[in-house]
């Protein structure tokens, strides 16, 4: 657990009442008490902000009592997780370690009222604050008329929401961009897909593009060569591609690189994201210079005659640590307004 950083005692004493929200995700939660800022640019306030470890804990209410303490019990919380968000209360997911109820929540705490929605729902209310600091421009223009705009993000599984501007606001469509059919172009990829055919018969887009998904094409491609998967963590195989050590994690982070950028511009086709796309999740901050020297813009522009279609469109990869939190705020205050 990170240590928190509680604003001054006159900052929580503003008319704005404070609520809590929370991202979860398949290894680490964030937690922020929060407010409206009253600044249209920047609408969200965080006044204390911590992380926590799932593993260290028995579920989302642990987590969420650690964090009010003894202090203030605002009346309502808003989680983002990765999943589907049922009206029930409920999620489907696959990448969170324990059941995620909003009523159960409720109960455990005594809140007055628990939302919960998608992560990359959240995340794509978020993007549309994060400045020019916050990001690597990756190709395309360096800004784009204001449209559709997608938000993609390879973490525990593979997410992606669309925001979409209205005349009554932005209206976000959450999606399950990791479950379809992963396309393969190379004879390498095909190969790694026939591989993985053998132990399931629907390869999803996730189980390449995603933190498991780089260990399972790193496997894929020692078993297509013949030899030993000695490194047992995306980190591993990231840190050795990196350094140069491993040629077969070397093969296996190329291979993901290529696959999530021709999966990319297939998305950015499938949505319209004129907008522009936008890039998030643990796994490309780690990788992102890599990620622009490599095969990333031939392969995200190699759709035939829509290739100038998508050089007009910017791609950057977004840099925030805290952006599900204020996704999830954020997507809060725009829903208490309506």
């Amino acid at each position: 657990m990170t240590a928190s950083h509680p604003a001054p005692a006159h900052v929580l004493s503003l008319a704005a009442p404070v609520f809590l929200a929370a991202d979860v995700g398949g290894t680490h939660v964030r937690v922020a008490r929060v407010q409206a800022s009253g600044d249209d640019a920047h609408p969200v306030q965080l006044l204390d902000y911590r992380k926590y470890r799932n593993a260290d804990h028995a579920g989302l209410s642990a987590i969420l009592d650690d964090f009010i303490g003894s202090g203030p019990r605002p009346a309502h919380c808003v989680v983002a997780t990765a999943g589907y968000a049922r009206e029930d209360g409920t999620v489907i997911t696959a990448n969170v370690p324990w059941p995620l109820s909003a009523r159960q929540i409720e109960a455990d705490l005594g809140l007055e009222r628990v939302y919960i929605v998608n992560d990359f729902e959240a995340v794509a209310h978020a993007a549309a604050q994060v400045d020019a600091s916050g990001v690597l421009h990756l190709c395309g223009p360096d800004t784009a008329p204001r449209g559709p705009t997608l938000v993609v993000g390879p973490g525990t599984g593979l997410s992606a929401a669309l925001w979409i501007p209205t005349a009554h606001g932005p209206v976000v469509l959450p999606t399950e961009a990791g479950q379809p059919t992963l396309a393969a172009t190379t004879e390498l990829e095909m190969a790694i897909v026939r591989y993985m055919q053998r132990s399931r018969a629907h390869v999803s887009i996730e189980h390449a593009l995603s933190g498991p998904g780089l260990m399972n094409l790193y496997t894929a491609v020692c078993a297509l060569q013949g030899q030993p998967a000695t490194l047992a963590s995306p980190d591993a195989v990231t840190a050795a591609a990196i350094a140069g050590d491993d040629a077969l994690a070397r093969q296996a982070l190329d291979v993901f690189c290529g696959l999530l950028c021709s999966t990319i511009g297939d998305m950015a086709l499938f949505y319209g994201a004129q907008g522009g796309v936008y890039l998030a999740g643990g796994i490309l901050t780690q990788i992102r210079d890599y990620l622009k020297n490599s095969t990333f813009i031939s392969r995200y522009l190699e759709k035939g005659p829509m290739r100038e279609q998508l050089e007009r469109i910017p791609v950057k990869v977004v840099e925030h640590g805290q952006l599900g939190v204020i996704g999830a705020a954020s997507w809060y205050l725009g829903h208490q307004e309506h």
